[in-house]
């Protein structure tokens, strides 16, 4: 390209307008071409013509992207593809600092020397580049240009502490990545640029930051190649990079490109350093705000003027080494290296025999390694290439529609998706040589389609991993001053402008599990401010709300439904707890004590449904001394006390108190002194959760189901426990306390001395097998006995004695004498306890006339030698049985005298049921009853018989 035209350098800072002023000058002429260094920028300029003059005069050329409409006027293109000798009437070269890139700077070098516009030609850059220019542009004239807002410098800041509308530079892929996921926990999110994407991904995540879905921009150096977007602060993560071959500190010309994308047209704009990098040195601080940078006195350079006789010739003729001294020769570029490497092959040495084959795999090796991979292996692919353009004039389509079918899938991560899209950038840019595929239009849309289906799933995949929506959106909601509209479903399920926050768990607000620390900080933060009047709300209902929607656990929480409200804590009495709510800070003082009111008169109205006997008890005025230290030992056990305990102070009470304190239902047991009301299943749930606080239990015993005769005994658990349940520990079972005094009535009747044998009704209100039997006895402290004996079997007729009933008296005529059942003494009475050591009175059985087998005995003589009476049955079945007897040792009574002798081994004395005393000789019985005399039943005047009835009762 050459002619005579105006040249103009258009140099200064980022945002003076350079680009827009080329534009404008280019439609001012017929023709035009401008090369921009990305294709990124490419596509926005594009887009920006395309508006001002329609769609078919403007053509988009990039490497792996080409419009061209049929009556084209102007040319958009990367620099490496202006095309070269069409006499445009204006040219222009964007960024023409890039000169000394040492990638791309050959290129960009090569169109400052040759490239010309028949009547104008514009370079557009950095004021570093004037002397440059001067020096190797003849009759080249100045253009400077101011930034149009200022620019200035922040020093360092945590991302945590970044500003909206910022921009955090990273220069590799894994720190883009890694910031971006950063800013999404804490930010709710951000969106990604970098050159690597399609253009088509790279307009949707611009797309998403300039509409305001997102607040933060995370990108590579590209952003600094001239894209216009609405960046406040610009941060920098690194302040050095890898240029392709070592890592390097970016010079401050470099950052000045970069800082300077943040603030547009006449909105100042502020830089800083974040994350690892160091602030930065006040010297180089100081030149990004004035724009003072050393000059760029060298630029890469490399010979244009190549010759194709041979592969040797060609590579020859590319290290030429350049006159001016300003110039210096480019570093060995990869298609250097790809034309190295293939001409050592000796199929494609055979084939370069002439010009045109060693252009062709010139042009082969132009190809760009977007994969990056390896060199070798793309070499490899390189000379597929070349065999097939060299032997057929094309690549083979069945090759390359496999290649390209590989390619199209959409599953997978980021890094797969982005490793797709370089593959297919490789065959877009194939498929737009001319003259390399058969049908060019259908393999560049078929490109085309491929690339754009991996660009949308690339986006889709970076906005779900790097962006948080609910997160943006009430992030930026709470940075404004209206106030955001919260709605709680039935289920208590929060959404705050419309996006799912969590649930409302009573008065807690829990944010949603899948989100981070950061991010649930954000989330609860947005949501406690939106909930603040559902708080009030939800406390009047609760105030309001009838004690049978409230509940308290086995561990002490309080619930209202579903939901945690709060939790019991020990008081100063322990039939008076308090309560601890559970409330956010944010619902206010109002909320929370409102709350902790309500729940304070549930759990006082439930302890005075539940333990009424036990508060009548202590209220009782009519008790006095003993009595009333008594009632306050119940009272302070919650109504169950343990007879050993308390067998002292048993002992002490007269009648009047113990008659006083079995007004208010107490029992005096033989091994438990309880209130039988107190036994149900309410009072003992409440009871365990009460003795538990007052305890300092961190882990509450759980009360028993209910109906459960015995239990098994719970290791582990706390000494008392068993008690608080209404259970007593005997053996491996525990059973139930007024249960276990049924069974002491029963044992009171056997002879523990002798020994004796469970009986059914032992078995039946324990509910248990023998052999369990036998261990709860052995807990109780009795001694089992097992063994085994023929089974009897039952008898099948009875015949009764003469005399007892006529055989011809039906049943229901034989009168049944009234048998009254005598009242089990009060086991107060009993003179010796279990738990001291002492068994249970073994009264003696009343006689009671034996039943008169229907089957006669056999004779003794009649039995045969070594035969058994029932020698025809085959087996004899057998069965257990166990033989208890007490099984501890007396304990001596410090009143005998010392030559009284032991009235028993054990055996606990009293009164016999044959109505003497043991040790009187026929005297009365003595009654040592602590029950008053029982009054007889007044007679009815109004009953007929009441005269009759009096004459019996005055004649007995």
């Amino acid at each position: 390209m050459s002619g005579q035209g105006r040249v103009v350098a258009v140099l200064g800072p980022t945002n003076t307008g350079k680009t827009t002023y080329a534009i404008e000058r280019m439609l001012g002429h017929r023709t035009g071409v401008i090369g921009l260094p990305l294709r990124l920028l490419a596509r926005e300029v594009y887009d920006r013509i395309v508006a001002l003059r329609g769609p078919s005069i403007v053509a988009l050329v990039t490497g792996e992207e080409r419009i061209v409409p049929p009556r084209t006027q102007y040319w958009v293109c990367t620099v490496e593809a202006m095309p070269e000798g069409m006499g445009a009437d204006f040219i222009a070269i964007d960024e023409i600092q890039l000169c000394a890139d040492p990638e791309r700077g050959h290129v960009f070098t090569d169109r400052l020397l040759r490239a010309r516009g028949l009547h104008e030609t514009l370079f557009m850059g950095s004021d570093t580049m004037r002397a440059t220019i001067n020096a190797l542009v003849p009759r080249v004239e100045h253009i400077q240009r101011e930034r149009m807002s200022e620019l200035v410098y922040s020093g360092q800041k945590k991302i945590s502490r970044m500003k909206p509308r910022s921009a955090i530079v990273g220069f590799s892929v894994e720190n883009v990545y890694a910031i971006a996921e950063l800013i999404r926990r804490q930010k709710g999110g951000a969106a990604v640029v970098m050159g690597a994407l399609s253009p088509r991904t790279r307009n949707a995540q611009v797309d998403m930051y300039q509409n305001g879905e997102v607040d933060y921009l995370v990108a590579t150096d590209a952003i600094g190649m001239g894209l216009n977007l609405d960046v406040d602060h610009v941060a920098f993560s690194a302040l050095t990079k890898f240029d392709g071959r070592r890592m390097r500190p970016l010079a401050p010309n470099e950052l000045a490109q970069i800082a300077g994308r943040a603030g547009r047209g006449f909105k100042s704009g502020t830089f800083g350093t974040t994350g690892d990098a160091p602030a930065l040195d006040d010297s180089v601080a100081r030149a990004i705000m004035d724009h003072s940078f050393t000059p760029q006195n060298k630029i890469n350079w490399r010979n244009h003027a190549l010759q194709f006789g041979s592969i040797d010739r060609l590579i020859s003729t590319l290290e030429v080494k350049p006159e001016d001294e300003r110039l210096v020769r480019a570093r060995e570029t990869d298609d250097l290296k790809a034309l190295r490497t293939l001409g050592q092959v000796d199929e494609i040495f055979a084939r370069c025999s002439d010009g045109p084959s060693v252009r062709l795999l010139w042009d082969t090796c132009r190809i760009p390694d977007f994969r990056g991979i390896s060199s070798a292996e793309h070499a490899t692919l390189l000379e597929s290439i070349f065999i097939d353009l060299h032997q057929h004039g094309e690549i083979s389509e069945d090759w390359l529609a496999r290649q390209v079918k590989r390619i199209d899938r959409i599953d997978g991560d980021i890094d797969t998706l982005s490793k797709r899209l370089a593959f297919i950038r490789t065959w877009t840019y194939v498929a737009q040589r001319k003259g390399w595929t058969r049908d060019e239009s259908h393999w560049r849309g078929a490109t085309r389609v491929v690339e754009d289906r991996l660009s949308d799933a690339l986006h889709a995949r970076l906005t779900e991993k790097f962006v948080d929506r609910r997160t943006s959106v009430l992030l930026r909601r709470l940075g404004q001053k209206e106030a955001m509209v919260a709605e709680v479903s039935d289920t208590g399920e929060v959404t705050v402008e419309g996006e799912f926050v969590g649930k409302l768990d009573g008065f807690r607000f829990r944010a949603d599990k899948g989100a981070g620390g950061a991010e649930e900080k954000t989330i609860k933060t947005a949501a406690l401010q939106a909930l603040a009047p559902q708080f009030h709300l939800r406390a009047d209902r609760f105030y309001n709300a009838p004690d049978t929607e409230i509940d308290f656990t086995e561990q002490g929480g309080l619930m209202w439904g579903a939901s945690a409200v709060g939790k019991l804590v020990a008081g100063q009495d322990a039939l008076k707890p308090q309560v601890d709510v559970f409330v956010d800070d944010v619902a206010g003082p109002e909320v929370a004590q409102k709350v902790q009111r309500r729940l304070q008169h549930f759990i006082d109205r439930k302890v005075a449904a539940l333990f009424e006997p036990l508060l009548a008890l202590s209220k009782d005025e009519t008790l006095n001394g003993l009595a009333r230290g008594f009632a306050f030992q119940m009272v302070e056990n919650f109504g169950i006390l343990p007879r050993a305990a308390v067998s002292d102070d048993v002992k002490a009470l007269d009648q009047d108190a113990r008659g006083g304190l079995r007004k208010h239902g107490i029992r005096f047991g033989q091994f438990t002194i309880f209130m039988p009301l107190l036994l149900k299943p309410a009072p003992t749930r409440l009871r365990l959760v009460l003795w538990s606080l007052s305890k300092g239990l961190s882990e509450f015993p759980e009360a028993p189901p209910p109906g459960l005769v015995t239990i098994p005994v719970e290791a582990g658990a706390p000494e008392g426990a068993d008690t608080m349940s209404g259970y007593r520990n005997a053996g491996t079972r525990a059973i139930r306390i007024d249960m276990l005094e049924r069974l002491a009535d029963m044992l009171r009747s056997e002879d523990s001395r002798g020994g004796f044998e469970a009986k059914a009704d032992m078995l039946s209100i324990t509910g248990m097998t023998l052999e369990q039997f036998a261990d709860l006895m052995v807990g109780l402290g009795y001694k089992a006995e097992k063994g085994e004996r023929a089974k009897v079997k039952p008898v099948t007729a009875v015949v009764p004695d003469a005399g007892e009933v006529a055989p011809d008296t039906p049943i229901m005529d034989v009168a049944a004498e009234p048998v009254e059942k005598a009242a089990p003494e009060e086991s107060e009475n009993v003179a010796a306890i279990v738990d001291e050591g002492i068994a249970p009175i073994a009264a003696e059985a009343a006689e009671t006339p034996e039943v008169k087998a229907a089957i006669p005995e056999t004779p003794a003589e009649e039995i045969l030698p070594g035969t058994a009476p029932d020698a025809d049955v085959a087996e004899v079945d057998m069965e257990v049985f166990y033989t208890f007897t007490w099984g501890r040792a007396a304990r001596p009574n410090p009143n005998r005298r010392s030559n009284d002798k032991p009235r028993g081994k054990g055996k606990p004395q009293g009164k016999g049921r044959k109505g003497a005393a043991r040790g009187d000789k026929g005297g009365k019985a003595q009654n040592f009853s602590a029950r008053p005399p029982k009054k007889e039943k007044a007679i009815d005047p109004d009953n007929p018989f009441a005269a009759a009835l009096m004459g019996l009762k005055d004649g007995k």
